[in-house]
C-alpha cells in the first residue's frame, strides 16, 4: 500500500491481478460466445429465407409448367416416331417423350396426365408425333381421341 497525502492506493498483488485478468477473460469469452451465437443465428435465418425462396420459386415454376402447356418447337415442328409398349407407366411414357424431344419434363407430363381427361387412357402403339404438338394434344393422340397426322401425297 502506498500513501500519497490523505489518499491511499493499494497496488494489486499477483493474486488480485490474476483474479482481475480471469474476470476479464470470462467476460470476453462470454461476449465472444454471444457474438458467435448471434452470427450463427443470422446465417441460419438467411439460409432459411433462401430455402423458402428457392422452394417457392421451384413450386411456382412446376405449377406454371403443368398449366401452361407449350409445344417444344412452334410452327411446323419435326415429326418423330414413338413406340409405347404394353404396360408402360405414364411416367415412363413421359421419359420416352422427353428423350425424343417432344416434351420438356416427364414429371410435368405425369401430373398433366393425372389432371387431364385422358387419365389412365394412354394406349400402347406406334405413333407419329410432332414437336409442334402440345402435351395435351400428345395425350389425345396416345389415348386414341385424335388421330396423328399422316403425310398426304
Amino acid at each position: 500500500m502506498v500513501r500519497a497525502g490523505k489518499l491511499s492506493v493499494r497496488l494489486p498483488g499477483n493474486a488480485e491481478r490474476m483474479e482481475v485478468m480471469g474476470n476479464t477473460r470470462e467476460r470476453l469469452g462470454a461476449a465472444s460466445v454471444a457474438v458467435a451465437g448471434g452470427i450463427f443465428r443470422i446465417i441460419l435465418y438467411l439460409c432459411v429465407v433462401v430455402l423458402i425462396f428457392w422452394a417457392g420459386k421451384t413450386t411456382y415454376q412446376f405449377g406454371y409448367d403443368v398449366f401452361n402447356q407449350q409445344a417444344m418447337s412452334p410452327g411446323e415442328g419435326t415429326e418423330i416416331t414413338v413406340v409405347i409398349q404394353e404396360g408402360t407407366s405414364v411416367y415412363r411414357i413421359g421419359k420416352i417423350l422427353e428423350s425424343k424431344g417432344l416434351i420438356k419434363d416427364a414429371r410435368v407430363f405425369y401430373v398433366q396426365e393425372k389432371l387431364s381427361n385422358h387419365k389412365g387412357d394412354l394406349k400402347p402403339g406406334t405413333y407419329l408425333l410432332s414437336t409442334a404438338y402440345t402435351p395435351d394434344r400428345i395425350m389425345s393422340i396416345l389415348a386414341g381421341d385424335e388421330e396423328e397426322e399422316e403425310d398426304s401425297p
